[in-house]
């Protein structure tokens, strides 16, 4: 009986084991390098400065989908208006992708841009969710836009279909919004988006994030709200600043075993409180 017809086969299968292995190994690296790019585009499109103005504080977390080979599109931003209020925005671009990161950076960008032809936050979406679809990406998001008046403390805010924010008074009162929203951008053409008006007094904290930091495979969306609210409830009494709590928000979505980004835009009213 001949010993080689098996040595021959056994050589074949070796080789063709070390030529899958190979081409596992170059498709795992191309995949490596799609996600440290979009997380670079992530971070680079990210604002490096947040605006600032008396007796306020803006302060934000975030935390990148690092879950498997996934990213995620989710922004924040804060930025002064041509009229010398402040635009802050966070939201959350539909997929786990490179086109989703990217499209984050557009969305963005056209939000600063549009922010010059009108500081509405209403018209400033209805604006963006055309943009949006002009692009033709096929792809939406959601957002929350707010403009805040240093001067007055006044809040006003437009949502589509955004997780609503949550608020929080130092005499001990918090709670989630119940805003009005719109639809998400880029899903139909002339979508309006109604606004409302907050007014954010001394003590008194906003806190705007996006559903990876309360929603997750060990966290339900409702359950997660809920404790964030306590959390800016506490804030507020406390007189906790807001990094502090920006903080302690983003360590609930440790907890949620999130596949997604997770963003926290805080803005706290400090001082002595503006005219009514």
């Amino acid at each position: 009986m001949s010993l080689e017809r098996p040595t021959e086969n056994g050589d074949e299968l070796l080789a063709r084991l070390g030529s899958l292995t190979a081409r596992a190994r170059e498709l795992a690296e191309v995949q490596r390098s799609r996600v440290e790019l979009a997380l670079a585009l992530q971070r680079g499109m990210l604002p490096r400065d947040l605006p600032h103005a008396s007796r306020f504080h803006v302060a934000v977390r975030y935390v990148p989908a690092c879950h498997g080979l996934n990213v995620g599109g989710d922004w924040y931003d804060a930025f002064a208006m041509p009229d010398g209020r402040i635009g802050l925005s966070i939201g959350d671009v539909q997929g786990h992708n490179i086109e989703a990161a990217a499209l984050m950076g557009q969305v963005r960008v056209g939000l600063r841009a549009l922010a010059s032809v009108t500081g509405d936050p209403g018209e400033l979406l209805s604006r963006t969710n055309d943009l949006l679809l002009s692009l033709g990406t096929g792809l939406f998001a959601t957002c929350t836009f707010m403009r805040l008046d240093p001067s007055t403390g006044v809040l006003e805010s437009a949502r589509a279909g955004h997780i609503p924010h949550i608020w929080a008074t130092a005499d001990g009162k918090s709670g989630i919004a119940e805003d009005e929203g719109g639809p998400p951008l880029g899903i139909q053409e002339g979508m309006q988006y109604p606004v409302t008006r907050h007014r954010l007094t001394t003590g008194g904290v906003f806190v705007l994030l996006t559903d990876g930091v309360v929603e997750g495979p060990s966290l339900h969306v409702d359950e997660g709200l809920d404790q964030v609210v306590r959390l800016a409830g506490v804030a507020a009494v406390a007189g906790m600043d807001a990094d502090a709590l920006a903080a302690g928000v983003m360590r609930i979505a440790e907890r949620v075993g999130h596949e997604d980004d997770a963003a926290v835009l805080v803005v706290g009213h400090e001082g002595i409180d503006v005219r009514p």
